[in-house]
């Protein structure tokens, strides 16, 4: 998580740099800042719902398996394939977070 937050930051300070225009002047676009500020978010969010997702699935494959002892392969089966899922998802949202900085 620390790291993440790390990155969310980096990136989000790389995109907030001033931007040279054509003539050779030094013009700042901020318009960058909102952009990788926007991106850390997206991108923070991404991997927190991810964390908590996957907390939810560990904890309920572990109370199901107390419950049921003899389905704790299938259940951990279960477990694995929906907590791969969760984090496609949050991998993807983060992918898409920092796409879109070089826009």
């Amino acid at each position: 998580m620390k790291n993440t937050v790390t990155l969310a930051i980096l990136a989000a300070a790389s995109a907030a740099a001033p931007v040279v225009a054509d003539t050779g002047a030094a013009v700042a676009d901020y318009k960058g800042m909102g952009v990788g500020i926007g991106a850390g978010i997206v991108g923070g969010l991404a991997v927190i719902g991810a964390g908590l997702g996957i907390g939810r699935i560990g904890a309920s494959a572990n109370e199901s398996t107390a419950r049921q002892p003899e389905m704790g392969g299938r259940i951990f089966t279960n477990m694995i394939l929906t907590a791969a899922l969760v984090e496609g998802v949050a991998l993807f949202a983060v992918v898409v977070s920092l796409l879109g900085i070089n826009k």
